[in-house]
C-alpha cells in the first residue's frame, strides 16, 4: 500500500512538471527588450504567444508599459484609457486566456512612434499563432526570465513523467 501512494504521488508531480514546462517565457523585443529601435511588429510575428506563456518587458527608466484595453485604444495610442500600467523595468505578464492584448510605452510620443505590440494569445494546445477574438487580462507581475520555446521543455517534462512512472514501478516491486 505504501509503494502505490509514492507511485500516485510521482505521477501527478510528473503531470504537474509537464504542465510548467510547456508554458514559455517572451522577453518582449528579443536582446533588445522595450526599447524605441525594435520593429515590434516584425518581432512578434516571429513568435506563438500561448495561454500559460508570460511575457517579460526589460527596459530603462525612460520607458514604461502601459496595457490598453481595445485595439482601437492601440490603433489611436489613446493612453488615457489603460487597463493596467507598469513601470519596474522588469516586468512579467501572465497570459491566462485566449486572445489579444494591446500594449504600448507610456513615455510620451512613444507609442506613436511604434513602441507599441499587438499579443495574440491562443490556447496552449494550439500549433500556431492565429488571431482570436479580442480579450482582455491584467494578470502581471515583476520577474526575470528569458524567451524560450514549448519543444525542449516539454521533451523533458515528457521523459520526467516516463521516468517517474518507471522508477514508481520499481518501487513497488
Amino acid at each position: 500500500m505504501k509503494m502505490q501512494a509514492v507511485l500516485v504521488i510521482l505521477v501527478f508531480s510528473g503531470l504537474i512538471s509537464v504542465k510548467t514546462t510547456l508554458a514559455a517565457q517572451h522577453v518582449i523585443g528579443g536582446s533588445q527588450g522595450w526599447e524605441q529601435s525594435v520593429d515590434f511588429d516584425s518581432w512578434s510575428s516571429d513568435q506563438s504567444f500561448k495561454v500559460g506563456d508570460q511575457i517579460v518587458f526589460k527596459y530603462s527608466a525612460l520607458h514604461s508599459v502601459v496595457e490598453l484595453g481595445s485595439e482601437t485604444a492601440y490603433k489611436s495610442c489613446d493612453l488615457g484609457t489603460s487597463v493596467n500600467s507598469l513601470s519596474s523595468g522588469n516586468d512579467v505578464v501572465k497570459l491566462s486566456k485566449t486572445g489579444t492584448r494591446y500594449f504600448a510605452c507610456g513615455t510620451v510620443g512613444h507609442c506613436e512612434q511604434g513602441m507599441k505590440i499587438k499579443v495574440n494569445v491562443v490556447s496552449s494546445d494550439s500549433k500556431s499563432a492565429s488571431s482570436p477574438g479580442s480579450g482582455s487580462d491584467s494578470d502581471s507581475g515583476s520577474g526575470s526570465g528569458s524567451s524560450s520555446g514549448h519543444g525542449l521543455r516539454g521533451s523533458i517534462g515528457y521523459i520526467f513523467v516516463v521516468g517517474s512512472l518507471v522508477i514508481g514501478l520499481i518501487w513497488a516491486n
